[in-house]
């Protein structure tokens, strides 16, 4: 941590303060000027969701409500929503990171950016079309479904870079193979958020629309998209940490762990005025990567998310992170992208049914299932149920996919 980077949280705490959020309270004992070291930082407790769940509606707001020119909620459909100000240099600043983004991804004001994220209360949508319009790039609004008009569209307005998530990228790629239309596709680069993929899963879509893919992460708690993205050569993603500072702990002790070491990301806004957040435990599993991208951007580096520590289920005694399933899936040749987990409680026993999708025939899916389940004995430690079904016959989602589904509940 640099001299400027602790000015700016010293800046930050004090905004908090003294505009009457939850952080007067917080804070409360706490003289800033004794923060003088990266040491008396990490001593400030941490922020989490329930925290700003508790400020509903407007508790978070640390500025003068004339300064508010925008709010946007969380995209969680249970308990209550979060609520975001933000004021007119926050949605520059946004918009200046998101520029960057598309700047690593080599976009330029010749593109035609095809935005299938919601618009509305979410920040995906607007998010992608305030940077495309900063870099001067055309932008195609579409908002997400209706994938006949997606289509149409894409051929028409001749788009070049698809943003999505992962979920929709894949259901329009295989609907422009199933539709022989690949052809008539000016595609060439995919920008893609909002949830984790495994790389089965980009090779997949990479292959079917021939372009190339560049992860996007973001939060609406922080901004939105847009706040870090992989470049060429997809080793992690470059954060912009003039505004953002990026803390990686332990997420059973709260303590920080070294540089290169999976644990769960913290974030500390440097610069946000309507809602500045403090050491905001985002519970993104990821690590801080060392040395520089052969990319050459001078942005640090965390690596892609690995899941969440929400995410973990625990069958048979064994904790089990949806990546786990997709990197075991991935070692299994014959196995396609995508998959679904479905965990009951019968007879005294939790059974873990693991659906895939594969191309191969019937007859040799026996096979197939049989080297599914002794891997995953091997990598995970757990007798599942698998379950081989054709491509395309587990559903496809123009938002976020629900890859487990535990019913022992």
């Amino acid at each position: 941590m640099n001299e400027q980077t602790l000015a700016l949280i010293k800046k930050n705490i004090r905004n908090a303060m003294e505009n009457g959020t939850f952080y007067a309270k917080r804070f409360a004992g706490i003289n800033v000027e004794d923060i003088q070291t990266e040491e008396d930082f990490r001593k400030l407790p941490f922020t989490d969701k329930g925290d700003l769940r508790e400020a509903y509606p407007l508790g978070l707001m640390a500025v003068p409500e004339e300064q508010v020119v925008r709010i946007h909620s969380s995209s969680g459909t249970t308990g209550t929503p979060v609520i975001i100000p933000y004021t007119a240099q926050d949605v520059t600043d946004w918009a200046i990171m998101f520029e960057r983004c598309y700047r690593v991804a080599g976009l330029t004001p010749l593109d035609r950016v095809h935005i299938t994220p919601g618009y509305g209360l979410w920040t995906a949508g607007i998010g992608f079309q305030n940077g495309a319009e900063r870099l001067g790039a055309m932008v195609i609004p579409m908002g997400p479904g209706n994938t006949d008009k997606q289509l149409r569209m894409m051929q028409d307005m001749g788009s070049t870079v698809l943003c999505a998530t992962s979920s929709y990228a894949l259901l329009l790629a295989e609907e422009i193979t199933k539709r022989g239309i690949k052809d008539k596709i000016k595609l060439k680069k995919g920008v893609i958020g909002s949830e984790r993929w495994g790389e089965k899963m980009r090779k997949r879509i990479a292959n079917e629309l021939g372009v190339q893919l560049y992860d996007i992460y973001g939060l609406t708690e922080i901004y939105g998209p847009g706040i870090a993205i992989s470049c060429d050569y997809e080793d992690g993603m470059h954060y912009w940490d003039d505004y953002l500072y990026f803390e990686v702990i332990d997420p059973k002790t709260g303590k920080n762990v070294p540089d290169g070491t999976l644990g769960e990301l913290v974030i500390t806004t440097l610069r946000k005025q309507g809602a500045p957040l403090i050491r905001y435990r985002t519970h993104d599993l990821t690590r801080i990567l060392t040395g520089p991208c052969p990319c050459g951007c001078p942005y640090p580096r965390i690596d892609s998310i690995l899941g969440r520590t929400d995410d973990m289920i625990k069958v048979k005694g064994v904790n089990i992170f949806p990546a786990q399933i997709e990197e075991m899936l991935r070692e299994v040749k014959g196995t396609s992208s995508e998959y679904q987990v479905m965990i009951d409680h019968l007879n005294g026993k939790d059974i873990m049914t693991v659906f895939f999708e594969t191309e191969l025939p019937q007859e040799q899916r026996k096979d197939l299932m049989g080297a599914v389940q002794a891997h995953c004995k091997t990598k995970i430690g757990i007798q599942i149920v698998p379950k081989a079904v054709s491509m395309g016959e587990l559903p496809r989602s123009e938002k976020k996919s629900t890859r487990i589904y535990d019913n022992r509940y």
